[in-house]
């Protein structure tokens, strides 16, 4: 499957999700309301927990993200499955669960309550600032980048 619509970051902090349309795409990137954007294919985990981190790195509504991340299975076991292929590694110190990249468990680490939050509090120290639709840097880019070029 491919992608049936799109959701898009509000400056309100609503995530907000479109069907897929004529004109949709260019109506969104048009949009100053609009601070990113991604496509939506339901069948790509992936694709969902990358919205879902993107999203909360940058300032999305958290009981819409939780709504979300509950809708689409994306739960801290699932987490385990997508850190391993995105290069995150996944741990907990007291209380917090924690998510750095994996060829530097020093530096930088997001420390929250779920795997979802310590990894979107990753992506926004790594730099993550949002786009919409390729015209920026993704989490995985940046989680590829050698430590020297953050």
């Amino acid at each position: 499957m491919s992608i049936i619509g799109y959701y898009y970051l509000h400056v309100n902090g609503d995530l907000i999700y479109k069907r897929e349309h004529d004109g949709i795409v260019e109506g969104i990137r048009e949009s100053e309301f609009a601070r990113a954007m991604w496509g939506l294919n339901p069948e790509d985990r992936e694709n969902a927990w990358t919205i879902l981190v993107e999203a909360l790195s940058i300032g999305a509504n958290k009981d819409r993200i939780l709504e979300l991340a509950q809708k689409w299975g994306c739960d801290d076991e699932d987490a385990k499955e997508y850190a391993e292929r995105a290069g995150i590694h996944l741990g907990v110190q007291g209380n917090a669960k924690t998510a750095s990249r994996k060829d530097s468990i020093l530096k930088p680490m997001g420390m929250r309550i779920s795997y979802l939050e310590a990894m979107a509090d990753l992506c926004r120290q790594l730099g993550f600032k949002g786009g919409k639709l390729g015209w920026h840097a993704t989490f995985k880019n940046l989680l590829e980048k050698k430590l020297d070029e953050n």
